[in-house]
């Protein structure tokens, strides 16, 4: 993923290129499935992680990605258009752009940034409240924990901006680059043709996971035909599904939500499989600790339990949303607190990241640096208050 954005003929073009990207993800998803196919306890254990996985978290998943982008289809939101026309406002603007779901209104507003059209303070803001594709995790499994750093995320990040275009001015490190933003064209990929039978996989899991989430158990409920467990094989299948999908994609995980040329099943489908993969990626983590050390991932975390939001924000320096998902996981599964994921939510940029370092290195360390402040005051004032 680190490679999907490159700058192109003096910079006046970033392009969201798709080689060299399947080689790394087809070795992740085939390593992943390797593990899931031993015959062993630790295979058992992998495919019971890959079952919770699916029904508990990437079915809730894809309901709320067909809610926003749907939304966002239907709607055809100008993000530029309305910065251009609420220049007193950028700081505000760009931040509750940030803290909207996915990356993006951010990247919208980094590229902006870039073409010298708004302050330094927007990009702070922005960076700052922007939680990348992690917060359709987090709005699916807890949606009012997700709406709650959300609008911390926005509040926060607003702030912040104020403050750092208070200190520097506006015009700190703008750059007045001819910026506009493309993506390579491919008119259909091979996973696509699975869509459909992704679809038929996920109506039942959806209505499983609901089963799950309410404690009940479908298969006592409905009975266990042929001796096969209903929720084991639609969780398997669906979680394997996404995994193979996700692989074999030559799309960037920020083009496949975001680019509005596809249709609202391909980019629903091609998000949930890459938030899938990664959430399995953050299970198969705890599980196998646990598997090897026989020490609960839990424990050691409680035991440096003064330390953790600070690992979350460092961990939210990494570019990407894939390591982030990893951190909201770790959340949602109870391992780590609410001050650690808020610390990372508040640190992390996202994809957003890719394009202000390609582009403006500079400024894009920098307003990284500055959005770990207000994500260690928020975090650690977040457990002082309300944890010890």
């Amino acid at each position: 993923m680190n490679a999907f954005i490159a700058a192109v003929l003096e910079k006046k073009t970033i392009l969201v290129a798709n080689e060299a990207r399947l080689l790394k993800k087809s070795f992740l998803g085939i390593a992943i499935l390797a593990m899931a196919l031993q015959g062993n306890s630790f295979g058992e254990m992998v495919r019971g992680t890959l079952v919770d996985a699916y029904l508990q978290v990437s079915v809730f998943v894809g309901f709320t990605l067909f809610i926003f982008i749907g939304l966002d289809a239907l709607t055809k939101f100008n993000i530029s258009l309305v910065l251009n026309k609420t220049k007193k406002y950028h700081v505000i603007m760009a931040s509750l752009l940030g803290a909207l779901p996915g990356c993006g209104g951010a990247i919208i507003v980094v590229t902006q940034y870039i073409q010298g059209r708004i302050s330094f303070g927007s990009l702070v803001a922005v960076l700052t409240a922007t939680m990348g594709d992690a917060a359709f995790l987090l709005l699916a499994a807890e949606p009012f924990t997700g709406i709650f750093i959300f609008a911390l995320g926005a509040l926060v990040g607003a702030i912040s901006g104020y403050i750092v275009d208070k200190i520097h001015g506006e015009n700190y490190l703008v750059g007045n680059s001819k910026l506009k933003v493309e993506f390579e064209k491919v008119s259909k990929t091979f996973v696509s043709k699975f869509n459909i039978f992704w679809t038929f996989i996920f109506l039942p899991g959806f209505l499983i996971g609901l089963f799950v989430a309410f404690q009940i158990d479908i298969d006592q409920f409905l009975g266990s035909p042929l001796n096969l467990s209903i929720a084991s094989t639609v969780g398997a299948v669906g979680a394997i599904l996404c995994i193979f999908m996700w692989s074999l994609n030559p799309l960037s995980d920020f083009q496949c939500s975001t680019d509005r040329s596809r249709n609202l099943l391909s980019r629903v489908v091609d998000t949930t499989n890459f938030v899938t993969t990664w959430v399995i990626c953050g299970f198969l983590t705890f599980e196998i600790f646990m598997y090897f050390t026989e020490y609960d991932l839990k424990t050691f975390f409680e035991i440096w339990l003064p330390f953790v939001p600070l690992m979350a924000i460092f961990f939210g320096f990494l570019p990407g949303c894939g390591p982030q998902i990893v951190v909201t996981t770790f959340y949602l599964n109870g391992s780590i607190p609410l001050s650690a994921e808020i610390g990372n939510a508040i640190s992390n940029d996202g994809d957003a990241l890719f394009p202000a370092i390609a582009l403006a290195p500079k400024a894009a360390v920098i307003a990284t640096l500055y959005s770990a402040v207000p994500a260690i005051l928020v975090a650690y004032g977040y457990m002082i208050l309300f944890e010890y």
